[in-house]
């Protein structure tokens, strides 16, 4: 037994793919704006102009993640409506504000049932949601709470979230493809019932509210209400997001590519060049966009302005206990244990094979090219695939640590054959 729970191999892959839980201990409603909740936040007031995330002339040095630590990676980032600011949220519900954008209050210090996997702000930037892999929705600012799906049963986890134009509702979508709207946001439909080849990862709504898209990993995009099918993200790296403009809608690659459909403009990207960490998310602002990477590196185009970003930042990851597990280990961290240990998930879920590739899960893990996204904190490839199985461990450490609070845990192999 190397966990506590059995988990046979028709499961192991929801180990890689974010645990739902019908209940929530931490009741969204009562998470309000003007909840005290201590948080660590950075609140930058520099105006400065930047492209691509390099900041071009500046008046005061802008901060930077060079030396920072964090409890856990970025997963998403939101914009000011004028652009000239913007918020970065991590996985654990810490918020870190810079430009003209306002610190509102966090998840930080508090216990989660779920990591956070998505955030979004209010039309007129006072405030801000953020929106667990659960459901469970938390609201700082003016942004006020309309239900959540923190007490339901989901199918797939929550990947990400959307607002109506006057933040009289919102939307959060599955990875199935699965809509759930609430206040004044209408169902129009969803992708669950079309079997997406691969995982939903973003949805945006049209400029009246009438409508939106959905966008799989494998570039796939759904349109519904008054929301009108443009194209599909070409071949390539994973998207990873979406946002959209008027009567259209960008898309984003794990690489940093955007590509713009139905008259959104094209104001430049990160395709082809090399990043530290894989892009994660993205926000469209007046004129421009951004984007996030998942150690909080920020690019900005078009008439988004940059403002300094977390860009440079490491995640913490506590230390092998002092035992028998904690014996010779390689460069990249794994020690024999954990290498013994996930081995054996790897012979049961891909029968000794490591660079497996797939539109939904890759590498000899099995893991969704989201949660690679979020927890490939390390410089490895962007598909695990295509990283070495020790990369691979070491990802799943860092995932087993996060959801488990132990970087020796790994699925129990009971009922798997072949090793």
């Amino acid at each position: 037994m190397l966990s506590s729970t059995p988990i046979r191999r028709a499961n192991v892959r929801s180990l890689i793919t974010p645990i739902v839980h019908a209940h929530s201990r931490l009741k969204p409603a009562r998470n309000k704006a003007k909840v005290g909740v201590t948080a660590t936040a950075v609140s930058v007031l520099t105006a400065v102009a930047g492209l691509n995330g390099h900041v071009e002339a500046a008046s005061a040095a802008l901060p930077s993640g060079a030396g920072v630590v964090l409890n856990a990676p970025i997963v998403d980032v939101a914009s000011t409506p004028d652009g000239h600011g913007y918020w970065e949220g991590a996985s654990d519900g810490g918020i870190f504000s810079y430009g003209d954008a306002q610190f509102y209050g966090s998840t930080g210090a508090i216990h989660l049932n779920q990591p956070i996997v998505a955030m979004k702000s209010t039309p007129d930037g006072g405030g801000y949601w953020e929106v667990a892999s659960d459901g469970g929705i938390f609201s700082f600012g003016d942004a006020q709470f309309y239900g959540s799906t923190g007490a339901i049963h989901l199918n797939q986890p929550i990947v990400s979230m959307e607002s109506t134009p006057d933040g009289g509702g919102y939307w959060i979508v599955a990875s199935d493809g699965g809509v759930f709207a609430f206040g004044d946001a209408q169902f129009q439909g969803s992708a669950s019932a079309m079997t997406p080849n691969s995982p939903v990862v973003g949805l945006a709504s049209t400029s009246d509210g009438l409508g939106y898209w959905e966008t799989a990993a494998d570039g796939s995009v759904f349109a519904f209400g008054d929301a009108k099918f443009a194209g599909n993200t070409p071949n390539g790296q994973p998207v990873v997001g979406m946002s959209a403009k008027g009567t259209g809608y960008r898309t984003v690659a794990s690489d940093g590519g955007i590509f713009t459909f139905g008259g959104a403009g094209f104001y430049g990207s990160t395709g082809g060049q090399h990043l530290n960490k894989p892009i994660i998310g993205m926000a469209s602002t007046t004129g421009g966009y951004l984007t996030v990477a998942s150690d909080g590196g920020i690019f900005t185009f078009g008439g988004a302005g940059y403002y300094g970003s977390l860009g440079g930042s490491t995640v913490y990851s506590p230390p092998a206990p002092a035992t028998s597990h904690a014996t010779t280990s390689t460069g990249d961290g794994v020690t024999d244990f954990q290498r013994s240990a996930w081995d054996k998930v790897n012979m049961c879920e891909e029968g000794g094979a490591w660079n497996v590739s797939g539109s939904q899960f890759s590498g000899g893990l099995g893991f969704s090219h989201a949660n690679w996204n979020q927890f490939n904190t390390f410089g490895y490839p962007a598909d695990a695939a295509a990283a070495t199985p020790d990369q691979q461990i070491r990802v799943a450490v860092a995932f087993a640590t996060h959801y488990w609070g132990d970087p020796n845990a790994a699925p129990d192999q009971n009922g798997c054959s072949g090793y």
